[in-house]
């Protein structure tokens, strides 16, 4: 038996026979050593990347220790985005599908009260919130933590560089001062340092170094000279390679606003994700990003946290990242699931330093590749395969993916295959259609019926 094997773990004969249902039998780097700890009762700080497998590390930890008889908050988990959150509640849900009642509720900023203090009335095992929305639970006298015995903060590093350690003080003043602190982190700066030291007792350090495989992620870094010059190499650079899903890295809010519009302008299928958005807004572009609805995401790191696609194609950095921990954790976003993926950075003579610190093997001088013909400027912008419909209808109203699918595919339909992705929120839907069929896919919506009733459908144009 290898000592990575989940079989070889203090853990319950049910959480084991579900890890094999999902086809975990082997931990990852973070898992095999923070685990042992973890179940041991001590406080952790893990150090690792996106991927690593951080989540079913910390999860795994909380559903061991859970009593589900008692119907009280004993775990909250915080995280610096909505997205994020989305995705752990997720993940921690498919970790404990094989025991009975565990309930896990969600506490971000962005949608309702009502549902969130009506979950918290009926009872909830383990919470997991962003720490403006928790916050704000506790101004209203809704959420108590007295009884709470784990305490994971997720991504930790982000969560400081978004503004929120007022927020985080006033939450680690509500609850109780013996408990479990797991803290994870991309990073392990000073800041994370001194709150580690702050709010945990005798913690266990591990850091994974974070690496990326040359063998999945082919690098490639060109040379700019003004800032002209590297919206011209940006998209020479989409041009030559037309990836259908490319993830294009800035180190600013104002710059992300700026180099989405000129592509933009330019007749490219592109949108920005900056902190500046709307909850709604950001929803909705990372929807059609996934979907496939628009081909080119450009965003700002903070953003871009807890963005989660399989299939990215290519990730370029506008800009060099501040240092290499990011700079890991940009390009680390292709080449995932064991497919190939292409990063592609550009720097100017000011950003050849940083080239140097963020990858030690490169030579900025000798190691410049030739930007692609500039008659590639003559060529069609890179435009998405898919449009998304809006339906105004969703989990309050019942409404499945597969209400739309046979909507959509029903008698004089369109075929199956030309349907993409379908994202249900409480009062809407969006569906990603093939472009070719946009037309009667908005007919067939139009004209049918959902759960027996009719809904507004429209196209989310560009």
């Amino acid at each position: 038996m290898s000592p990575t094997d989940f079989s070889t773990l203090n853990l319950s004969a049910k959480l084991l026979k579900n890890l094999s249902s999902l086809g975990y039998e082997k931990m990852t780097a973070i898992q095999a050593q923070s685990l042992p700890h973890i179940l041991a009762g001590k406080d952790v700080i893990a150090q690792g990347k996106t991927g690593s497998g951080k989540t079913a590390a910390f999860g795994l930890g909380i559903l061991q220790k859970l009593d589900v008889k008692n119907f009280q908050v004993q775990s909250l988990v915080l995280c610096p985005t909505r997205e994020l959150a989305d995705q752990v509640a997720k993940e921690i849900r498919r970790l404990a599908r094989s025991i009975n009642n565990i309930k896990v509720s969600t506490l971000c900023g962005g949608m309702p009260f009502g549902p969130q203090i009506s979950s918290l009335q009926s009872g909830a095992h383990i919470i997991v919130g962003t720490p403006g929305r928790i916050e704000d639970h506790f101004s209203k006298n809704t959420l108590n933590l007295d009884t709470l015995t784990t305490l994971v903060l997720d991504e930790a590093d982000r969560m400081l560089d978004m503004g929120f350690q007022k927020s985080l003080d006033i939450i680690l003043r509500k609850m109780p001062a013996k408990r479990q602190t797991l803290l994870f982190s991309a990073t392990y700066p000073k800041q994370i340092q001194s709150i580690a030291k702050r709010i945990m007792v005798n913690p266990v350090l591990v850091q994974v170094t974070s690496t990326h495989d040359n063998a999945t992620i082919e690098q490639h870094f060109y040379k700019v000279t003004d800032d002209k010059n590297r919206l011209t190499a940006l998209m020479l650079i989409l041009l030559q390679n037309r990836p259908g899903s490319a993830l294009v890295f800035c180190n600013t809010k104002k710059e992300t606003k700026a180099v989405a519009e000129q592509l933009y302008n330019y007749g490219f299928s592109a949108l920005a994700l900056h902190g500046d958005l709307e909850q709604y807004d950001r929803d909705q572009t990372l929807v059609r990003f996934a979907n496939k609805s628009t081909a080119i995401l450009v965003a700002t790191d903070v953003a871009a946290r807890g963005l989660d696609i399989d299939a990215l194609d290519a990730v370029i950095n506008y800009q060099i990242a501040h240092d290499s921990e990011i700079h890991i954790h940009r390009i680390g976003r292709t080449g995932r699931a064991g497919s190939k993926g292409a990063a592609y950075s550009l720097y100017s003579d000011r950003e050849a330093h940083k080239v140097a610190l963020v990858e030690s093997n490169v030579d900025p001088i000798l190691d410049a590749e030739p930007l692609p013909s500039h008659s590639l400027l003559d060529t069609q912008p890179i435009q998405a395969q898919m449009a998304t419909i809006k339906i105004a209808g969703g989990k309050k109203h019942k409404v499945r993916p597969g209400d739309i699918l046979g909507a959509l595919t029903g008698k004089q339909g369109i075929a199956g295959k030309q349907v993409g992705k379908i994202n249900i929120f409480d009062t809407w839907s969006y569906v990603a259609i093939n472009r070719d069929v946009i037309r009667a896919a908005l007919k067939k919506l139009g004209q049918g019926q959902l759960k027996g009733r009719s809904f507004r459908v429209r196209l989310i144009r560009d």
